[in-house]
């Protein structure tokens, strides 16, 4: 049984189904943080909120592949995971802050595909970063 958990698979396996739990607990926080509902306008065709959440989702799969590489063990890679997606998540409120002349979320929320595009750009370039910077 001892070999068990060291076998590829079974790692790959367990790694795999805790990144899933992680991301959908991520993205229940990004929900929290959002003025809109993802899925509900994603739903409704609302592409900017698509590329938003993807940026966000490239972002959290980006920095648990650098956490995965860098460290031996599970617990590791899920501190260094949950690290990462506070940075991340600090990154997209910075965002917000520092463009005072628009709401970035609201204007997310109401459609404008661009600022949509430029929070994806952000999460993805911020994820490179950060998972660049993990031990």
């Amino acid at each position: 049984m001892e070999g068990f958990w060291e076998h590829i698979i079974v790692v790959t396996a367990a790694r795999y189904s805790v990144f899933v739990l992680c991301t959908l607990v991520f993205l229940a926080i990004f929900e929290l943080v959002t003025s809109y509902k993802n899925w509900e306008e994603i739903r409704k065709g609302n592409l900017a909120v698509a590329m938003a959440t993807g940026g966000k989702l490239f972002g959290i799969a980006t920095i648990f592949r650098y956490s995965i590489e860098h460290n031996d063990s599970l617990l590791q890679s899920v501190g260094w995971g949950v690290f990462g997606f506070v940075l991340l998540l600090m990154g997209y409120l910075m965002f917000e802050f520092l463009t005072p002349l628009m709401k970035v979320d609201e204007e997310i929320g109401n459609g404008n595909k661009a600022v949509g595009f430029i929070s994806m750009i952000i999460s993805a370039g911020l994820a490179f970063v950060i998972g660049a910077s993990i031990g």
